[in-house]
């Protein structure tokens, strides 16, 4: 099938004229259907560029809801695109580098008492944080020696790009926009998205170093503006012929780091810098390992397959956070069973 990029408007054709079983497919709909939590859900399937289903309850297709931790992918991306333009010099450049207010969290201006920039601290890198291994703020896990999914390490590198492209100051965060004024400009407007994005934090103690470790952002975006994001993943960061992500990077991104490998159990080789990953087939074992994805709170969720020319995603889910892994396997495997192959 040829292959598309949408305009503005999608353009939508049959299942079946996209190689899915009808039949099955419409079990897959009814399946969802049927789940009856009674929370507003909405998924989207794409292949080959064309917009094959759009399902979902109690909410509008262009309504825009917080995609939680799928923001950390959009950050890894802008992460490549400051890579690649040079701002900054490379995964394994020191963050302090680039950043030197991170170190600027003393403690008990922490997001709680036991958090605070440590001198070891200085030798993070920018690998280290998006691949979740950096120990940053955390006494206990020196840097690049544990596995531990956080959100105050990605607003370090947020904060990081935003600084090189003159987009924010720790001091008056309110002054400029911060990476939200990128990430629109080099991804959003060009693959003709609508998303929105509002400040985010946590609840921390009076005084916390907010301006620093927080202040990371909330992209408020609908299911089809993910799925155009996923399209654009899955194309190497190309659309329609313009190179918008570091394609090398963004393929070393949707592979699970080697710090991961080094750190972790097998069962656990499913991290890259900032996506979920299956090149050793420990995230979904009986789909293809090109497959990668990205993940939020709540089953928010893009799932990529380039082998199979296949976007899929959840923005929400309708099962929330119940069980939320074996459902996300289970939906996943059922639609790529709809293939007629």
């Amino acid at each position: 099938m040829y292959r598309k990029f949408p305009g503005k408007i999608w353009e939508q054709i049959a299942p079946s004229d996209a190689g899915f079983s009808d039949s099955k497919i419409k079990r897959v709909h009814s399946g969802l259907k049927s789940i009856g939590t009674g929370q507003a859900w909405r998924l989207c399937i794409v292949r080959s560029g064309y917009l094959v289903a759009e399902w979902g309850e109690g909410m509008h297709r262009d309504q825009q809801i917080s995609q939680a931790s799928i923001d950390k992918s959009f950050i890894s991306c802008l992460l490549g695109i400051a890579i690649g333009e040079g701002k900054i010099a490379g995964l394994d450049s020191r963050v302090v580098d680039y950043f030197p207010e991170m170190m600027d969290v003393p403690q008990g201006l922490g997001p709680r008492e036991d958090r605070y920039a440590f001198e070891k601290d200085r030798a993070i890198t920018f690998r280290q944080l998006a691949s979740q291994t950096s120990g940053y703020m955390k006494p206990d896990h020196p840097t690049g020696g544990k596995f531990h999914y956080q959100t105050y390490g990605i607003n370090i590198i947020t904060h990081s790009i935003a600084k090189v492209y003159g987009l924010y100051d720790v001091n008056d965060p309110d002054r400029l926009p911060g990476c939200r004024k990128l990430l629109d400009e080099r991804i959003r407007d060009p693959i003709h998205a609508s998303w929105d994005s509002v400040r985010f934090n946590f609840d921390h103690p009076p005084g916390a170093r907010v301006g620093v470790f927080g202040n990371g952002f909330s992209m408020m975006a609908s299911s089809l503006d993910m799925a155009r994001s996923g399209w654009l993943w899955l194309n190497h960061g190309n659309w329609n012929g313009k190179q918008l992500i570091p394609a090398d990077y963004l393929a070393e991104a949707t592979k699970t780091n080697e710090d991961v490998v080094r750190l972790e159990p097998e069962e656990n080789w499913k991290y890259g810098l900032a996506f979920w990953t299956n090149d050793h087939a420990k995230l979904w074992p009986d789909l293809p390992q090109d497959a990668f994805a990205a993940s939020g709170a709540g089953s928010m969720h893009i799932f990529v397959c380039p082998s199979l020319d296949l976007v899929i995603t959840q923005t929400p889910a309708p099962w929330g956070d119940e069980n939320k892994s074996e459902r996300q396997t289970e939906v996943l495997n059922r639609i790529v069973d709809c293939l007629v192959r």
